[in-house]
């Protein structure tokens, strides 16, 4: 048999990623342990994924069930676990129409051609202009890291697509001096992740849509690390106020298992006729099985409500530990997205945290150079909090001491 270890990544994968020497090779709950047996506490969640943590009784049950019955179909044919879900989604959002993916990236691709669709049939060839936010994160297609507002992640591919511009993320004014008639649509994540964990505020929010609703164009909810509980409701948008044209899915949806979904209105869903966009695997039958398991799990008032409180744990935590090191200039972000700024002492050092956290038995993650991040279960025991938070004590008095 072939020894399975961190130099076969070397030997036979593409190098776009470096990921840590260890092998995960089982999970339960908020717990993983390596190839070596080591123990971990998870404070990653996969990147905002694991909504439940490792192996939920309900996911697995979910998957052993309809892995027992239809596998995959192609989209000439409908099936049971997709229109139940699709009917959930609806249910529980403002939305009226459901469109399958497999990934954020392809949800938000959906999202960006619909809008263009729309406005095309509805205003003309001239409305096409997208506008998103600087240090925005939308995805790794090349569509949607145009729309992203990081030049690092989209530069060195040849020409980008057109007719994309980016305003300052909380400042009104820098998208007012953008946004026109030929504005087709304005995406924006409620929340920033991968630049920095950022919370847009709630009268930016709300004048962003009254912006859109003067100049006829569609107000897109990138909800791919912000959905399905993170922030302690379903979704963010429920708790600004401010409800979206259309809202993108993904990540925690699926609990680990591979899933998308763009949320809509009737009135602008219609612009998607038949052969306009499609997916081979969108809408799988196990995938939406598993999803309508988490999606149910999550939307519990209980779970939501655990989540507001496990952040008043985690921020607690923090800043004891800030109060003996000072490290951090603050803490921010909302529900079980959280991270840790570093202050000026320590910029540009947020690896070397990961990386120490990552030796004391801590899986942790970074939001750029300058803020670690933290998105665990939604589940996640109190006590396995206040245990992943001692050994990042031990993790930052490392790095203090040099």
């Amino acid at each position: 048999m072939q020894q399975v270890n961190r130099a076969l990544f070397d030997d036979v994968m593409v190098p776009n990623y470096a990921p840590a020497q260890m092998i995960p090779v089982k999970g339960s709950g908020s717990r993983v342990w390596d190839q070596q047996g080591k123990e971990y506490i998870d404070f990653a969640g996969g990147i905002a994924v694991n909504c439940l943590g490792h192996c939920h009784p309900a996911l697995v049950a979910a998957l052993k069930e309809q892995g027992e019955k239809l596998w995959h179909l192609s989209n000439v044919l409908t099936n049971e676990p997709a229109l139940l879900l699709a009917k959930a989604l609806v249910d529980a959002t403002f939305a009226e129409k459901v469109y399958f993916a497999n990934s954020g990236a392809e949800a938000n691709e959906a999202a960006l051609k619909l809008a263009r669709r729309f406005a095309k049939d509805q205003f003309g060839e001239h409305k096409d202009q997208i506008i998103a936010f600087k240090q925005g994160f939308h995805g790794r297609t090349f569509f949607t890291v145009t729309v992203g507002g990081q030049p690092a992640y989209s530069d060195g591919f040849g020409p980008k697509p057109e007719a994309i511009e980016h305003a300052e993320f909380n400042n009104i004014d820098s998208l007012k001096a953008l946004i026109s008639d030929r504005t087709c649509a304005v995406m924006v994540e409620p929340l920033q992740g991968e630049g920095g964990v950022l919370p847009a505020d709630v009268e930016f929010m709300q004048q962003v849509r009254a912006l859109c609703d003067q100049h006829k164009a569609l107000l897109i909810f990138d909800e791919v690390q912000t959905g399905v509980g993170r922030t302690g409701e379903l979704y963010a948008y429920m708790g600004l106020g401010v409800t979206p044209d259309i809202l993108t899915t993904a990540k925690a949806l699926g609990g680990g298992f591979p899933i998308g979904a763009m949320l809509t209105t009737t009135a602008i869903a219609k612009h998607l006729v038949p052969g306009t966009h499609g997916s081979t695997y969108g809408g799988n039958p196990l995938a939406c099985a598993v999803a309508l398991a988490a999606l149910n799990t999550v939307n519990q008032p209980d779970v939501l409500a655990g989540v507001k409180a496990k952040e008043q744990l985690f921020r607690d935590g923090l800043h004891q530990i800030n109060e003996k090191y000072h490290v951090f200039a603050t803490i921010r972000g909302q529900g079980l997205l959280l991270g840790a700024v570093l202050n000026a002492d320590y910029a540009g050092k947020a690896r070397d945290f990961m990386v120490a956290a990552a030796e004391e038995g801590l899986m942790a993650l970074v939001a750029g150079a300058n803020v670690v991040r933290f998105t665990p279960s939604l589940v996640i025991p109190d006590a396995d909090i206040r245990e992943g938070l001692a050994r990042f004590e031990r993790a930052v008095a490392k790095i203090v001491q040099g």
